[in-house]
């Protein structure tokens, strides 16, 4: 029987074959898509892949994790440009009927030398879910949503490993960017965590806030060792105003 991680896999793979098959690993009935830029129901998913196809993209998956009814992925699409990905899908039985993401375009090498999606890719601690996934989510309310960075060394190694485009590795590095301002107001503002999704020693969180004043989604996906996030990755999307979106969910 395949995982959801299989299914998610199998799904996104089908945009870069066209295979009518991938088509079947959604319920259309009950799809809700979040992805404010696609319109919900104007177009079979099977027809979508097999136009999509014709365009040569290609669907490289760097880490594929599952955490009860949800799979998610942290991807490279190349779309005539290269793009880093997360892809969310929340499944109901054994058929996917919820789906978010965020993508950007891939950037990099960081200040230190790093790309947006290498770095660790093995699942190790799967019992510690829970303890890494309650910690993720304190890190981000109480220090990035409760604008608290000199609670930075609590939660981050001195020596973290940064995959984020504009940063350099360790935790000066990120203190330094969550205190940026510009103008006197600061550069990234974080306001709300929707979600946090773990499997292992890597967690997912799903936040909404504001970037130079612009209304941003940031998946953040941190790999945690030894109770301290060691390894960091995410991407940063621009939200566009609710009069140009194509369907009504919400980007959340």
């Amino acid at each position: 029987m395949e995982t959801k991680r299989d299914l998610l896999q199998r799904f996104l793979k089908g945009i870069e074959t066209g295979d009518a098959m991938a088509a079947a690993v959604v319920n259309e009935d009950k799809y809700i898509q979040h992805n404010p830029q696609t319109h919900e129901g104007s177009e079979g998913i099977a027809a979508l892949f097999a136009r999509l196809s014709k365009t040569s993209p290609r669907v490289t998956f760097k880490r594929v994790f599952e955490d009860g009814d949800f799979a998610f992925a942290h991807n490279e699409y190349d779309f005539a440009s290269l793009r880093a990905a997360f892809e969310v899908f929340r499944f109901e039985d054994g058929q996917a009927v919820e789906h978010w993401d965020n993508i950007q375009p891939l950037l990099g090498p960081n200040h230190s030398g790093r790309g947006m999606l290498d770095g660790s890719t093995e699942i190790t601690d799967l019992d510690k879910t829970e303890a890494n996934r309650a910690l993720a989510r304190t890190f981000v309310e109480e220090v990035l949503i409760g604008r608290q960075p000199e609670r930075l060394a609590d939660f981050i190694a001195e020596d973290l490993i940064q995959h984020s485009p504009d940063l350099a590795d360790g935790l000066p590095a990120l203190r330094t960017a969550l205190e940026q301002t510009e103008n006197g107001h600061p550069v990234l503002v974080y306001e709300r965590l929707h979600r946090v999704l773990a499997e292992g020693n890597f967690v997912l969180c799903v936040c909404e806030g504001q970037r130079k004043g612009v209304h941003t989604s940031f998946y953040e996906l941190f790999r945690i060792e030894a109770g301290l996030i060691v390894e960091h990755w995410d991407t940063v999307e621009a939200i566009p105003p609710r009069e140009e979106w194509k369907n009504n969910n919400g980007k959340f």
